[in-house]
């Protein structure tokens, strides 16, 4: 007889209750992982247009000058 056991007698639960109950197991959701490399391509990807966007809009306002 376990822990879990020893509860359930406590609680005055019988054999026959176990059929009508309802069971749900709750999962954890899992944590999102990504790999290095896309992280790493996503933080370069994200930089590089930036400085493209930046780029462009100097090269635009030097030409309206």
């Amino acid at each position: 007889m376990n822990a879990d056991d020893t509860i359930y007698e406590a609680q005055g639960y019988t054999d026959d209750d176990l059929f009508d109950a309802d069971i749900v197991e709750w999962y954890e959701a899992r944590p999102i992982t990504i790999p290095t490399a896309i992280a790493t391509g996503a933080v370069v990807t994200a930089f590089a247009l930036g400085a493209l966007t930046a780029t462009a809009l100097f090269l635009l306002n030097r030409l309206d000058d």
